[in-house]
């Protein structure tokens, strides 16, 4: 910071009020670089300017990137703290310390908004006519309940447009875990209506209306001789008073408590948070930080439990932290207010709550050497972790991704390479010559060889992938669902990812684009399958330019014709090669007067260039 804009800002310090509130530093653009709290604004900012204050380097290089000063006046602390955290997470500023995984615990959708309402797991909660039932600990509750309400509600997560029909249904009708309301007459808007109104009354617990009315409608279809209708609703109150139980017996025993642990190594930091529910671990998140210079614990955690916890609904009743913080209290009092009942922030220093705080520690150690020291993760780990990332329906066996390449709209290809199992399987690599597009239209490339792919396996009545990847963005993404539509396939994944961002786009999802972290091993997984389409597409496409160009040079010579010509490509290379060789030489592999020709004609080149 020059010393003039320092002493600016300096001065704007010592007017400032002796209030709660927040402040912001911005740089030359405008935009913060950094967000805090204070009891007394006058006090915590002044303090920044102190020439008696400790060096402090991330302090120092953020007021030489400060170029003005915001303050926002609170009536109390608590406040304070709110919009600190609020103001963090819109703007994410450089020097603050950013929750960089703010995948949240997964929610159930019921899209309400919709005709036919679907459900969804989902980590993101809009204001967008849907209902959100969760948090779900541990996450793949959340799946295994959406998985229960396919089966037996038959209320499907899909990408299908179900705003107009479609001449027929997909997969899961046939396999009865959805009622098929994108063909008209699979069902009736009264039936599907009706599925989604039980769906809604097991989400939001009242497993007790639920059973009543399910128990009603039995008997009626019963009294009516509707007897696979009765054994319908017979078999969904088994179904629902089964759940309800299991959920009570969960949460019978014990505590919530939220556990955090962290490892630390220069800037290289890994947090672990263990979730006991029931006084039993259930699940555990990783967070990671590569660039923590001058790393506090006490800050750390103090901004961490803030934007963990203070935009969720559902707060534990203790939180264990490695180290305490300044502003705990405050915090405490905040997150028992939410929550309605009491909440402590703690650092335990002897018994079992000690022994656990250890252990999420030593799990973060591990979480740490599994990232930054590259331990390679298992396969199956990834896909997990990708059918997770994508919301998939299931774990991906065969993952197949397309790329096209072209020069300036020459020799226009495209390549597929397939993922199958723990690799890549060049076996099953397929290469093709786009053959209706006269241009250059990558979309209209793409949109060519995913209907041809497609429309074969359909006609040799083959599988299809489990998740089918594009190289490119939203573009190439429609291109080849309408591909997919042009062969009356629905309910297909398909997910695109952009090179320059490499952000994941799923269709039916586009709003909601997936920015992995760039360590995940998940995204690293993604690109080697991205990258390995694109080398193939490449070199598929050199070699017919190359054959091209180099074959067309060849003709030019009498007596060589096409054979003659692939045959020394073939066995020479380029024509940097032939040029070097001797008639002799040539002769090992085409007739003498045919090897004559061919060395006679580089040496009239070669003068010719003199």
């Amino acid at each position: 910071m020059r010393d003039g804009a320092k002493s600016a800002l300096a001065e704007k310090a010592e007017r400032l009020p002796a209030q709660p509130g927040v402040y912001i530093f911005n740089d030359h653009s405008g935009h913060p670089i950094y967000v805090g709290k204070a009891k007394s604004l006058r006090h915590r900012v002044r303090s920044y300017f102190q020439e008696s204050r400790p060096s402090d380097a991330k302090r120092d290089v953020m007021l030489e990137t400060a170029a003005d000063l915001e303050t926002i006046l609170v009536d109390n602390e608590k406040e304070a703290t709110a919009l600190e955290n609020n103001l963090i997470k819109q703007y994410k500023p450089r020097y603050n310390v950013l929750l960089r995984d703010d995948k949240s615990y997964p929610h159930i959708k019921l899209t309400l908004g919709e005709r036919f309402p679907r459900v969804y797991v989902t980590r993101r909660l809009r204001k967008d006519g849907s209902a959100y039932f969760g948090p779900y600990f541990p996450a793949r509750l959340a799946y295994r309940i959406v998985d229960l309400i396919h089966r037996r509600f038959l209320v499907p997560s899909c990408t299908v447009d179900l705003t107009r029909n479609h001449p027929r249904p997909c997969l899961q009708y046939y396999i009865k875990r959805c009622l098929g309301p994108c063909v008209e007459n699979l069902t009736t808007p009264q039936r599907y209506a009706e599925a989604v109104r039980d769906v809604r009354l097991l989400l939001e617990m009242r497993e007790s209306d639920l059973v009543r009315d399910l128990h009603a409608r039995m008997i009626a279809a019963s009294e009516a001789e509707r007897f696979e209708d009765a054994a319908r609703y017979r078999d969904l109150v088994s179904t629902v008073e089964e759940l309800r139980e299991r959920q009570k017996m969960a949460a019978s025993r014990g505590e919530d408590i939220d556990i955090f642990g962290f490892h630390q190594e220069g800037p290289l930091v890994a947090v672990n948070l263990f979730h006991l529910r029931g006084g039993r671990a259930v699940d555990r998140r990783e967070f990671f930080w590569e660039d923590l210079e001058d790393f506090d614990a006490r800050e750390m955690f103090s901004s961490l439990v803030k934007q963990v916890y203070l935009d969720q609904p559902y707060i534990p009743s203790e939180i264990h932290v490695p180290v305490d913080f300044d502003d705990r209290e405050i915090l405490e009092e905040l997150l028992w207010e939410m929550r309605g009942r009491k909440v402590e922030i703690l650092t335990p220093q002897r018994g079992q709550k000690r022994a656990f705080l250890d252990l999420v520690a030593r799990n973060a150690r591990h979480s740490f050497e599994r990232r930054f020291r590259v331990l390679k993760p298992l396969s199956r780990e990834m896909l997990e972790g990708l059918a997770e990332a994508l919301d998939l329906p299931k774990v991906p066996e065969r993952i197949e991704c397309f790329d096209v390449s072209h020069i300036q709209g020459s020799d226009v290809v495209a390549s597929m390479v397939v993922w199958d199992g723990g690799g890549l399987r060049k076996s099953d690599y397929r290469k093709f010559i786009i053959k209706t597009v006269p241009s250059n239209d990558d979309f209209a490339s793409m949109r060519e060889v995913v209907m041809r792919r497609y429309k074969r396996l359909q006609q040799e009545k083959r599988k299809f992938p489990d998740l089918i990847l594009v190289d490119g963005g939203i573009g190439q993404l429609h291109a080849a669902a309408q591909a997919l539509e042009g062969l009356q396939i629905i309910n297909q994944p398909v997910a695109s990812i952009a090179k320059k961002e490499e952000i994941v786009f799923l269709l039916g999802k586009e709003n909601e684009p997936i920015a992995l972290d760039h360590h995940s091993p998940v995204l690293h997984m993604i690109q080697k399958i991205r990258d390995e389409a694109h080398r193939f597409a490449v070199a598929f496409h050199r070699a017919r330019r190359t054959g091209r160009e180099f074959t067309t040079d060849l003709l030019k010579i009498p007596g060589v014709g096409e054979k003659t010509a692939r045959k020394l490509l073939r066995q020479f290379g380029g024509l940097e090669k032939l040029k070097n060789l001797s008639a002799t030489e040539l002769s090992q592999v085409i007739p003498k007067r045919q090897a004559d020709e061919v060395a006679r004609y580089f040496a009239n080149l070669e003068e010719l260039s003199r």
